[in-house]
């Protein structure tokens, strides 16, 4: 985290992580030099980022007329367009893995296959219905911004405490090349998380970190017990569920 004091580092960091998590480009890809363990923390703003984008296509719907379930659709389209599936790909592959997989190695195998099968279809969908529910129950674009705000923003908190905590289950792959994440890196991104459930208020924010913080210790205890650490698929896995469980929380919480 040396440098992270630099205004430049900062903007390199999360100019990074937007490049990597998103399908956003920026004009200069030069960060300084930076691997995305050293980065990790700012994965935050990326969802900030995919928020902004979802909560701009339902406030569009709505202003053309749509009701609030094509609008959350909508939303949910413009999210998933947004990172290019990146973490429902990961979600799919850990279904797909851990489902159809007898052995450690053929769960890295399964998972490494581009083909889907029906555990990483069924998973999609459930989390496709899910997601989509919960947006749909939002009134208006305002809490639907909020709702996006705190799923996207916490979800990817995560991300450098669960590659500090589990180790690399594959000497190569987007998760082993990443580099080592450090302790100071991984606080600051879930502080940055967990700031942004203050979206959904006090009582759920609260309601969201328990939940998130139990999600995250059985998603940990499940990777271990199935191929002995994280890969970049488990990383968007819990994306994926963290988000889910987030906007769970925000069709209480924000709900009229």
């Amino acid at each position: 985290m040396s440098g992270l004091s630099e205004p430049r580092q900062l903007l390199d960091d999360i100019g990074l992580n937007l490049v990597f998590f998103t399908r956003l480009r920026l004009p200069s890809g030069d960060f300084g030099g930076r691997n995305l363990a050293d980065a990790i923390w700012a994965a935050p703003f990326a969802g900030l980022a995919v928020a902004i984008i979802g909560a701009l296509a339902y406030a569009i719907a709505v202003a053309l007329g749509l009701a609030g379930g094509p609008a959350a659709a909508l939303a949910l389209a413009a999210t998933m367009l947004a990172t290019g599936c990146l973490h429902e790909d990961g979600f799919s592959d850990i279904a797909d893995g851990f489902g159809g997989g007898g052995t450690r190695e053929r769960k890295l195998e399964i998972m490494r296959d581009s083909r889907i099968g029906a555990y990483g279809a069924a998973a999609l969908g459930i989390s496709l219905l899910i997601r989509w529910s919960a947006l749909s129950e939002l009134a208006g674009p305002g809490h639907v911004f909020l709702a996006l705000l705190a799923a996207h923003a916490s979800s990817r908190g995560l991300f450098g405490a669960f590659m500090r905590l589990l180790p690399a289950a594959r000497a190569n792959g987007l998760s082993a090349n990443a580099g080592s994440v450090s302790a100071e890196t991984a606080i600051i991104g879930a502080a940055l998380g967990a700031v942004a459930l203050l979206a959904l208020g006090l009582g759920g924010a609260i309601a969201a970190l328990i939940l998130l913080g139990l999600l995250f210790a059985a998603f940990r205890a499940l990777c271990l017990s199935q191929i002995g650490g994280q890969t970049g698929d488990t990383i968007g896995a819990l994306q994926q569920l963290a988000e889910i469980a987030v906007l769970l929380v925000a069709s209480v919480s924000l709900s009229p």
